[in-house]
């Protein structure tokens, strides 16, 4: 019994990296009919998938974190942001360097928070 445990871990270790990319993102639905060319090119690419949950994840603590104007502020950066994203359309290279780009600024946000001693 724990021999065939055993090949069936290893078996789902094996396969899951070649399932496909989850059916949404962590900030839109990709089920949507309507998606936009960025969101799209998110949707049908792992990498940017995982991006987009870890920026979107950070995006999250980091407010949960500010107080309430500082917060504003990077609500309102986030929207120049994405409208950054859009412009990249489908553009795999663009969007990458777009989270690069955004994962940095809200890492230094995180750095420069106050901490009790």
């Amino acid at each position: 019994m724990k021999s065939r445990l055993a090949v069936l871990g290893v078996m789902s270790f094996l396969i899951a990296p070649t399932l496909p990319v989850p059916a949404a993102a962590a900030s839109f639905d990709c089920e949507r009919t309507d998606l936009a060319a960025d969101e799209k090119a998110i949707c049908d690419t792992r990498t940017l998938n995982d991006a987009d949950v870890r920026m979107v994840t950070t995006f999250d603590i980091l407010t949960s974190l500010l107080a309430m104007g500082t917060r504003d502020a990077l609500r309102d950066e986030q929207s120049a942001w994405l409208k950054k994203r859009q412009a990249c359309g489908g553009d795999v290279a663009c969007l990458t360097t777009a989270y690069d780009v955004r994962m940095k600024q809200l890492t230094q946000a995180f750095e420069g928070l106050s901490r009790p001693l």
